[in-house]
């Protein structure tokens, strides 16, 4: 299980997921359809010419949905109990098709868990690089993970 337990997720504890991905086109359609977004700003070409960017945005969201799912087989994977939140949430620069993303993820506080004995409170901070080493995303997980056995 390459999860971490709640032990195991030491303040300050960084790590730099192996996994990366080049956003396509098929990628921001489909998430927008199945989170049925139609921003024209992320799907609709001609409209994006005219924005500032110049271009199709990619959709937030998916950046989010992205570097949860990169940063799980390190971090919770077979040791989460539940997600307790999402916060501080920002997007600092824009992704765009065909941005190669990368993760990072700093375990930023940990606490034991007042209601559950057999699990603790972890917040993990989770940063999103372009293919330029630019920040795209960042934002704070908090997980309730199980203790070890």
């Amino acid at each position: 299980m390459p999860g971490i337990y709640y032990e195991q997720a030491e303040i300050g504890k960084k790590i730099k997921h192996a996994l990366s991905r080049t956003i396509t086109e098929a990628d921001n359609v489909f998430f927008c359809a199945m989170t049925h977004n139609p921003q024209p700003l992320h799907l609709d070409a001609e409209y994006a010419k005219g924005t500032e960017f110049g271009q199709r945005v990619v959709n937030s969201m998916l950046t989010v949905s992205f570097a949860t799912g990169v940063s799980v087989g390190d971090t919770t994977l077979g040791t989460l109990v539940a997600n307790l939140g999402y916060t501080d949430i920002l997007f600092p620069r824009p992704v765009f098709i065909n941005d190669t993303l990368r993760v990072e993820t700093e375990v930023q506080s940990r606490r034991d868990s007042k209601s559950r004995p057999n699990a603790g409170i972890v917040t993990f901070e989770h940063r999103v690089t372009n293919q330029h080493g630019e920040i795209v995303c960042t934002f704070l997980r908090t997980a309730l993970l199980q203790k070890q056995p």
